[in-house]
Order: C-alpha cells, then structure tokens, then sequence
C-alpha cells in the first residue's frame, strides 16, 4: 500500500506534550491502534501490546506503538490519567477529528469503532497495513510485525 498522507497529521503525546507525526518514525515499524479510555476490549488488547514489547526485548527498539484515542469526548488530560493509572509505556495521543475521518473513510468505520480493536501496521516505508478485527495475542501482534520487522529500509 502507498504511503499514506495522514502519516503527516500533526499530534500530541498525551503524556509528554510533545508534538509527532506517525510519519516522524519512518524507517521503523510502527503499530497504530485505535482506542478509547472507556473501552474494556482495548484495555485487553493493550495488555497484550505491553507483552509483546516484553517479547520483543532488543527487537522493541524497532518498533514504535502509538494508541490513538478516537473518541471526541475524551481529550490529552483524561488520556494521560489512563495511562498513569495502567502504567502502559507507548505513545499515547488523541486524534485530530480529521485524523479520525480520514481513518474511518480510507480504513472503513470500524476503525472508529474502538471494540472492534482495528490496528494498522506502518512499514518501514510508509505503507500501511490493516489487521483483522478483534483482540489479538501478544504472539499474534508479533506474528503480524515480525514480516515488517526483518525488512531492511
């Protein structure tokens, strides 16, 4: 899949404040999922992103997670409480409603629907690549990446 132009949408890292673009972490893989604080699904499925960092053990450092909130009525301060109360250690940010749109246009609505559990792997090269729905084993996100992961830029 062609690079997409929503790698450029400017975001913020709900912790550290500081401001990212998916397309910042070219060269590495990245897993976008997303999410909202409400949703007890995504709390399982981030479960299973925290084991497969710990999986991963020298590997991690190729890839980058990020957990985007999706819905409109949870902003940056009530993700960071989340966050401090689960102790999850990725980028967490809350996208853009035009983010959110063009996820749902391009990807279909499921990826608006937070039970559903979409994820996205972005290659290397910027390419995107959906999952199935549904939760999804540590072992199965590494299955997934794995492909990705041993690819050279």
């Amino acid at each position: 899949m062609p690079a997409a132009e929503w790698l450029g949408t400017p975001m913020t890292n709900a912790v550290t404040g500081q401001e990212f673009t998916v397309g910042d972490y070219q060269g590495k893989v990245v897993l976008v999922e997303t999410m909202a604080v409400w949703c007890s699904k995504c709390r399982s499925q981030q479960e299973q992103i925290r084991q497969l960092h710990q999986d991963l053990g020298d590997r991690k450092a190729d890839l980058v997670s990020i957990s985007l909130d999706i819905d409109p009525n949870e902003d940056a301060q009530y993700l960071a409480a989340f966050v401090a109360q689960t102790g999850f250690d990725w980028i967490y940010a809350v996208a853009p409603a035009e983010l959110s749109r063009t996820l749902g246009l391009t990807y279909g609505n499921q990826f608006l629907n937070p039970p559903s559990t979409p994820f996205l792997i972005i290659d290397r090269h910027g390419g995107a690549h959906p999952l199935p729905f549904g939760i999804k084993s540590a072992e199965e996100l590494r299955q997934a990446i794995q492909p990705y992961l041993d690819e050279s830029m």
